[in-house]
């Protein structure tokens, strides 16, 4: 090799390493430093413009808490596609540490319609005279009439992200499951499915009944199906419960 020769390697090699950097890719064809530079294989990012922008608002709006279900099963996969959808949420260091457990078996269910049962009962000795009668009177539920049961865990013993981002807050695992609920409600409700989250419910029951792993902790149970009924407003609103917080969206400045 010339030393002309060694000084077109070497620069070639130079540029690859910085094309590589920059995040393109280079080709070599045949013997010679023919280099073929191209783009990341990334898609045109896509517009969104002022209308889509006015139905995302409008989605977010008509999210509802669904706890009156029509009976009627879901289409084929449509529970299937939207915990695929639940892929695109953030979770902290790429950990995914989101568990979906489809509960079909009716004596699994029904002992959790008894947990649940329990734990409001118990819930309502809380209150004291007309709020307890309100309390007594709210539909909290759809466990008996929803087509399809999820139980949604974060799995607290997962070694993905080797812990990048929750070496300080833990329950960052917890919330990146949050994220993935709340993506699958936004979700349904775009395809006019409806969710409910069910809460009155002993997470540790839960594992037990279904019987998962120990690592794995309750952070959602989902009643998933078409709603009987469609409100704007929140039934609790409606069932005079409590009203809108306007301080809740209020910008503090420090």
């Amino acid at each position: 090799m010339t030393q002309k020769q060694h000084n077109d390697l070497y620069a070639g090699l130079a540029s690859v390493v910085a094309l590589a950097a920059r995040g393109c890719r280079v080709e070599k064809s045949g013997s010679t430093w023919n280099r073929r530079i191209m783009l990341p294989n990334t898609s045109p990012s896509p517009t969104f413009d002022r209308a889509f922008r006015a139905d995302l608002e409008q989605l977010f709006a008509w999210r509802r808490d669904v706890r009156r279900f029509r009976c009627e099963p879901l289409e084929a996969n449509a529970l299937d596609e939207l915990v695929a959808l639940t892929a695109y949420a953030p979770s902290v260091g790429y950990s995914q540490p989101s568990r979906f457990v489809r509960v079909r078996d009716a004596h699994r269910r029904e002992r959790i319609i008894a947990e649940y049962e329990r734990a409001n009962a118990d819930a309502a000795t809380a209150y004291a005279g007309e709020r307890r009668a309100t309390y007594i009177g709210l539909k909290l539920a759809g466990l008996r009439e929803a087509p399809e049961h999820v139980a949604v865990f974060v799995d607290e013993a997962t070694a993905r992200g080797e812990g990048l981002g929750r070496r300080l807050m833990p329950e960052m695992l917890a919330y990146s499951t949050v994220l993935a609920v709340h993506t699958l409600w936004l979700a349904a409700r775009a395809r006019g499915i409806g969710v409910g989250w069910v809460s009155i419910v002993d997470p540790g029951a839960i594992v037990a009944i279904l019987d998962v792993p120990r690592a794995w902790q309750l952070v959602a149970y989902l009643c998933v199906g078409y709603p009987q009924e469609e409100h704007l407003d929140r039934e609790l609103a409606r069932a005079g419960w409590e009203e809108r917080d306007r301080s809740a969206t209020a910008i503090i400045e420090r």
